[in-house]
């Protein structure tokens, strides 16, 4: 920091901040919250705030704990108050994430928790290590009870301040039978043996530091002068439970944070947290930071009359004084391609009119949406980038799926045949693959030639010989069924015999859920190409998608990862029942779970400065099944005044409010109205007039078994050739049938692919 410049004056550090910005800056005593929405200069009113406790000496540096969530928010704060206060900065040594300042004050206390000062922390890899020999040594069965499955277990423990005796039966129930509570000691006991903890471990044990030893408590209440929280919406319960304990001392706590955009609950978020922070500091003061200086009047419009029907809120209004805009288009499509081509086009016709693509971004709900919009891309040579993620082609579970389909095409390929040897795993190690690679090179023969070899010697223990003896028996019927069978089909088949699927169900967990669901996508992608070699030159033209660091491009990324960032054009695709809000949240988590959707809905909507586009399909493929989609409810609650509705698949988002409210308020009881028990009407809807459909997701246990056990009947009445007639594409004739798919050369349309029964003979 020695290159900083000399600091303004003090008065100079709320000039160009609002009224509410500067009573959040001015207001130093006493608990504060500073409800701060989307894009209303919260930072700004933060730094100034710390800034201003300094530089009129309210506090020393070292008195005021400031703490940010990632270590890219401390450093843009500390040098955006280096550029208020000068060097001063430089003494300020509780300013960082939650992890770092809890491991420097372990590292003073480390020995009221049977630790040394210099422990180790350990890194997830170390982690998973030490639970498999844990589980090894308790005689439970890893595959079954994967140690991943129990570090997240531990983790989510650890972040509602749980302690191993904390765990009752039946929490203890949700590992090994009943097992869990015992791994949890045993495994706090190791961490001690070998003076080590984990990063649930620093935030726990300071926890149990400041509720046992009023001393140290007392310590920290009376250092800390002032205590400042950002994004506190975001705390989970151990965050929640040390923050309060240091900050009841002085009661000098201004926490900034937005209830409305609390969407972490997936990694411990609660937002409770920032609801009750009244009652836990009472007489607090509640300033509301409501001008917006990101989004027109249009967007906020319909991002607030949507999160306006969520509960469990503070509640604020945003307003701005930026030309009223555009209004949000709500754009329906005929089916997921149809979305992808729509915003490809949408995207070209910006960049024609000089839109800037390092200012457009695609935001979805789920990884795997962002497979479409990568091939069209692709093909019309759209530069774009995938970020806080791998592009779709990059993931490991697609990487190992399209690795054992590169041995069965070509067995010679021992890049890919390193790459699945043992994944998952089978029981061979480094040193199995080192007894091939020997052969292999002697003989000068494929690394799949030399293990067929090697199995039949005694150069290998008979564990890994067999292992690979089962394995070569697998590539050799799955290359026998391959001349026959789609690739797609293949895929399925290949994931299901080796293990792979069964390994990821085991784990348990969001992640593996979301591997098995980019698997899925993976086969579907598949269907559309002849041959298997068709498909790999597509991905080698996708995975050559790598341009200069510093050239525009698209944004691609989930809605969670958007948050914080903000796009002249944003384009939200998916938004139908089921994919958002997703189905699987819903089940999981009721209405609770629709409110922290709806945030999600409110975070994507408000990235948006100039145009906000939302997409929804009527026929998607979910888990490897078309689904007849209807529109996301959250369609149905963007207030009509600030949404321009561009679609012929239903009446705007009038109908399709009508068409939620005649099913009574599904908004109150999520599990008594669920997306399979709507009906649509309107213009494209008609074959759902008087039936009902199911619009809910298979299980992904179901969505990677072969095609032949989801695969639709065929309509015995069209056939090839016969001439049908369709509500939108018209009149035109059958040119070929698979299975519920027919592809008609239309009159009007050209050819498209639909689903027999929206069709009927002319």
């Amino acid at each position: 920091m020695n290159n900083l410049q000399a600091p303004p004056p003090p008065e100079a550090l709320i000039e160009g901040l609002n009224e509410p910005q500067r009573e959040a800056v001015l207001t130093t005593e006493g608990p504060v919250l500073m409800l701060a929405g989307a894009g209303t200069g919260k930072t700004a009113a933060l730094t100034a705030r710390l800034a201003h406790l300094v530089r009129n000496r309210l506090a020393w540096p070292s008195e005021i704990l400031c703490v940010t969530f990632t270590n890219r928010a401390a450093r843009e704060m500390r040098e955006r108050v280096g550029h208020l206060i000068g060097p001063a900065v430089e003494g300020m040594p509780w300013l960082g994430t939650f992890h770092s300042i809890a491991a420097k004050m372990l590292r003073r206390h480390a020995e009221l928790v049977g630790l040394q000062s210099n422990y180790t922390i350990i890194d997830t890899d170390d982690q998973l290590r030490l639970l498999k020999q844990l589980i090894v040594a308790e005689g439970v069965d890893e595959k079954r009870f994967p140690a991943r499955q129990l570090a997240q277990l531990l983790d989510r423990w650890k972040n509602r301040g749980l302690n191993p005796a904390d765990i009752d039966a039946g929490e203890s129930e949700a590992y090994a039978n009943g097992k869990g509570q015992k791994f949890y000691q045993l495994y706090q006991d190791r961490l001690k043996a070998v003076n080590a903890c984990d990063f649930g471990d620093l935030l726990l044990h300071m926890l149990n530091i400041l509720r046992t030893h009023r001393d140290v408590l007392e310590q920290y209440q009376q250092r800390f002068k002032y205590v400042m929280v950002d994004e506190y919406q975001d705390t989970n319960q151990v965050q929640y439970l040390w923050l309060r304990l240091i900050a009841q001392g002085r009661q000098n706590i201004c926490v900034v944070g937005d209830d409305d955009q609390s969407i972490y609950s997936w990694r411990g978020a609660e937002v409770a947290n920032i609801l009750r922070f009244e009652k836990d500091f009472p007489g607090a003061k509640v300033i509301r930071l409501e001008q917006n200086y990101r989004s027109t009047p249009q967007i906020l419009g319909a991002a607030s009359g949507l999160i306006n029907e969520n509960s469990q809120r503070l509640g604020k209004t945003l307003w701005t004084e930026r030309h009223a805009g555009e209004q949000v288009r709500v754009v329906g499509v005929w089916d997921g391609p149809e979305e992808a081509r729509r915003v490809g086009d949408e995207i070209e016709r910006l960049e024609r009119e000089g839109a800037p693509l390092d200012q457009v971004a695609i935001l979805v709900r789920a990884q795997y949406q962002t497979r479409e919009f990568e091939d069209r891309f692709i093909s019309i040579g759209m530069k774009y980038r995938i970020v806080g993620g791998f592009r779709f082609y990059e993931r490991a579970e697609i990487r190992d799926a399209l690795a054992y389909l590169r041995v069965i095409a070509q067995p010679q390929d021992d890049l890919a045949f390193e790459r699945i040897y043992n994944a998952p795993k089978r029981g061979l190690g480094a040193k199995a693959l080192e007894g091939i690679h020997t052969l292999a090179r002697r003989r000068g023969i494929p690394l799949t030639a030399a293990a067929i070899e090697i199995a039949d010697s005694d150069e290998l223990p008979a564990r890994a010989r067999n292992s690979f003896l089962s394995l070569m028996r697998d590539f050799a019927r799955w290359r026998d069924i391959s001349a026959t069978e789609k690739p797609s089909d293949l895929l399925r088949t290949v994931m299901d015999e080796c293990g792979y699927t069964d390994a990821l169900q085991a784990e348990k967990t969001a992640e593996a859920t979301g591997r098995l669901e980019n698997l899925v996508e993976l086969a579907r992608a598949m269907e559309e190409y002849e041959s298997f070699g068709d498909f790999l030159e597509h991905v080698s033209l996708v995975m050559d998608n790598e341009n200069a660091a510093d050239e525009e491009k698209v944004t691609i990324m989930t809605m969670h990862a958007a948050k914080g960032l903000e796009f002249d054009n944003v384009f939200l695709p998916g938004w139908e029942e089921g994919v958002f809000p997703s189905q699987r949240a819903l089940d999981e988590g009721g209405l609770a779970s629709l409110e922290e959707e709806r945030r999600l809905a409110y975070v994507a909507i408000t990235r948006a400065r100039r145009k906000c586009t939302i997409l929804h399909a009527a026929n998607r493929r979910i888990y490897g099944q078309w689904t007849s989609s209807i529109p996301s409810r959250f369609i149905a609650e963007l207030p009509d005044d600030h949404v321009e509705a561009e679609t012929t698949l239903s009446g705007g988002a009038s109908l399709w409010r009508a068409q939620w409210s005649e099913h009574g308020d599904p908004f109150a009881d999520v599990a008594r109205i669920q997306p399979s028990r709507i009906v649509t009407r309107g213009p494209g809807w008609q074959r759902a007039a008087a039936q009902e459909f199911d619009t809910k997701p298979k299980r992904v246990a179901e969505s990677t078994r072969s095609a032949a056990s989801f695969a639709a009947k065929p309509r015995a009445d069209i056939g090839v050739g016969d001439r049908v007639f369709h509500e939108k594409f018209g009149y035109g004739a059958v040119a070929a049938q698979e299975g519920n798919k027919l592809e008609i050369d239309f009159e009007h349309s050209g050819r498209k692919r639909v689903i027999d029964s929206f069709v009927k003979p002319a």
